[in-house]
């Protein structure tokens, strides 16, 4: 609701209670004033401008200490000394654009308490009125440094951010929890970082240790953006693994809710021994002094998969390693985040290397930086062991089948799924099937990169791949670190230098299909000798991958069964047009009580009959009874090998002998 300001004169006569004039004419509306420099009285002062990041160095280094102890109110305490070159105008920024998040998340409504003082004086600051993630301050003359206290108030469950404290882990995130100096790059400004952390416990992190002091950790002085980019894993159970077959430079940190948590067996540790040594022969190149995965095998802290140049943040469940078989549909994360460290970080999409971590990100290629990774992190999963052969398909067969049954694509292409991701991380909402959402720039972009696969494979006899093409495009450099953008056309150039094509038809082709004609991009599942089919019956491959496969009749009814809940309503299936919406309850199905296995009973016993299949399900104090007219039983996805064809999917899964 908004009010017109009174002139002053007539305020005036309101309060001497003298009679007022007419006041139809007298108004006028005030105006907006963009500019809040302008507008001193709206203000406790003048608000300066937030300076554009310059490549300068900002003078001195910031010593930063972050306290993790208070586990029980998991409050992160924090505190930073910022040296000042001169009196005046300072700006200090809260990150805003995150990495890897590819978007405006950096969640500054849970800092509080923030204190500025100078010679133990306080310093007033003043948040910017058009980017609340900028606050102003007026340094007195004769101050070299200011002192600056807040809390990171971290969240008890996932509700609206993931959990980062737990009483047995934390997962520190730099740029959750610091203030920065505008006006410079990131890599421009040093930091001298340290941590507390609770009695006796341990931590993994990319950054170079100074010294462990008690439980005082500090680390060698950095740039900004370095420390962003290397988080930090701490808790009570931890070990350290070698899984580097050439040398000691990539290791897996792995954390847990308790210490039976950390058993991986010499079996197990292979397999990772192996991922690192398929993508070795895959790039050819190195792009980091170290790798530390931070991995986290937990039911309490948040599930992440965060990819680092030089680390990645990742979860797990607890009984990852103590329960093999069933993680294994499950073990293809780490394999995505190592790719990252070429494909993200060291070569990374032009319109995401940012000045600073204010400065907008754009997200055009994301079926670049985030489409070929996944699908070179599931590749490298089969070729490491990871995943099996059957969960390799399985994994494909899922996803094929989401995409050829994605309505959402008579609207909206992919190239829009990636430029929208801008407006909101991963917001989940109604009807994704229709809406399309975050998966999309991954998955179906995997599809593009495995049609691109055996495109070249076909066209070359097999004599080349999109392993060229990564050896070449992201393995140039031997050693070096420092981000490297890419473009379209420079995309476009390195496929033609594998293999002559119009890649640029191919690609926009893909990118922008829309329309009631627009199909999924399957073809190179049928180039590399299969074909999408459905079973009533998954292997227990299938069932590793499709976790939820008993309550799922999306390729059936049209709907997830969640509970005793009907959710993910596919647009344009069985169940939208009985004009079903999400959150009707499951009561009864043909007249017994309503579960997973009674409606997997029912569709398997319509399946080639007239009979149909009678609902009753339940909204508020509402009751419908619906009746399904379906008779093609459950349908779970597969892949079929076409007899007579070169095995080409077989070949992209081989482990690499050199």
């Amino acid at each position: 609701m908004s009010r017109s300001r009174l002139p002053a004169a007539c305020l005036a006569l309101l309060l001497t209670g003298a009679a007022v004039p007419a006041l139809a004419h007298s108004f006028q509306s005030t105006p907006i004033i963009a500019d809040a420099t302008q507008a001193p009285l709206a203000l406790p002062r003048a608000q300066p401008a937030i300076p554009v990041p310059q490549d300068r160095p900002y003078p001195g280094v910031i010593q930063y200490r972050a306290d993790v102890t208070d586990v029980d109110r998991r409050i992160v305490n924090v505190t930073q000394t910022i040296p000042v070159a001169q009196a005046g105008p300072l700006t200090l920024l809260y990150p805003k654009y995150l990495p890897g998040n590819h978007a405006a998340t950096g969640p500054i409504q849970l800092i509080s308490g923030l204190t500025v003082t100078a010679n133990g004086q306080r310093i007033e600051w003043l948040r910017d009125t058009l980017d609340p993630y900028a606050f102003h301050l007026d340094i007195p003359a004769g101050v070299t440094s200011i002192d600056v206290a807040f809390q990171w108030l971290t969240q008890p469950d996932n509700s609206n951010w993931r959990v980062t404290m737990t009483p047995a882990l934390v997962n520190l995130q730099w740029e959750k929890a610091i203030l920065y100096p505008a006006g410079h790059y990131s890599r421009q400004i040093q930091v001298a970082p340290s941590i507390v952390l609770p009695s006796g416990w341990q931590y993994g992190t990319a950054l170079a240790t100074a010294a462990r002091e008690g439980d005082v950790a500090r680390f060698e002085t950095t740039d900004l953006y370095t420390l962003i980019d290397s988080p930090v894993f701490a808790g009570a159970h931890y070990r350290r693994v070698d899984i580097d077959p050439t040398g000691d430079r990539v290791h897996l940190n792995i954390l847990a809710d308790e210490a039976k948590g950390l058993a991986a067996t010499d079996d197990q540790i292979k397999l990772f021994k192996n991922m690192v040594q398929q993508a070795d022969r895959l790039f050819g190149a190195r792009h980091f002094d170290r790798y530390e995965f931070l991995f986290a095998l937990t039911n309490q802290l948040g599930g992440i998969g965060l990819e680092h140049h030089r680390s990645s943040e990742n979860t797990g469940a607890p009984d990852f390693f103590t329960n093999w078989s069933k993680s294994e549909g499950d073990r293809g994360l780490l394999p995505h985040e190592y790719t990252h460290s070429w494909n993200g970080k060291f070569m990374r999409p032009a319109d995401e290397l940012t000045a600073n971590h204010n400065v907008p990100t754009q997200n055009t290629l994301l079926w670049v930086y985030e489409g070929q990774t996944e699908y070179w992190g599931d590749v490298l999963a089969a070729r490491a062991g990871l995943h099996s052969r059957e969960v390799a398909l399985a994994t494909l067969a899922a996803i094929a089948a989401f995409y050829d049954n994605q309505p959402g694509r008579e609207w909206r292409a992919l190239q829009d799924v990636n430029n929208h991701n801008l407006l909101g991380y991963r917001v989940p909402g109604q009807f994704t099937s229709w809406m399309r959402g975050t998966g999309d720039y991954y998955r179906e972009s995997a599809l593009i990169w495995l049609d691109a696969d055996t495109l070249i494979r076909e066209g070359t006899n097999n004599r080349k791949s999109l392993d060229d093409f990564a050896r070449a495009f992201f393995g140039h450099d031997d050693g070096q670190w420092a981000p490297q953008g890419y473009t379209f056309e420079q995309v476009v150039a390195a496929l033609n230098a594998v293999y002559p094509h119009d890649w640029t038809g191919f690609l926009r082709g893909r990118l922008d299909a829309v329309g009631p004609d627009a199909h999924a991009p399957l073809a190179g599942i049928t180039r590399g000798g299969y074909r999408l089919t459905y079973t009533d019956t998954p292997s227990a491959a299938e069932k590793a991958v499709q976790t939820g496969w008993a309550n799922d009749f999306q390729y059936s009814l049209g709907f997830t069964l969640s509970g005793d809940r009907l959710t993910n309503i596919r647009w344009g299936g069985p169940a939208f047009e009985q004009r079903i919406g999400a959150g009707w309850q499951l009561v009864a199905v043909n007249g017994v009580a309503g579960s997973a296995e009674a409606l997997r009973n029912a569709v398997t016993a319509a399946k080639g009959t007239d009979a149909k299949i009678e609902l009753l399900i339940k909204s508020g104090d509402r009751f419908r009874t619906v009746a399904f007219d379906y008779h093609d039983g459950l349908r779970y996805p597969r892949l079929e090998r076409i007899e007579g064809t070169p095995d080409r999917l077989g070949a992209i899964l081989t482990p690499r002998s050199r």
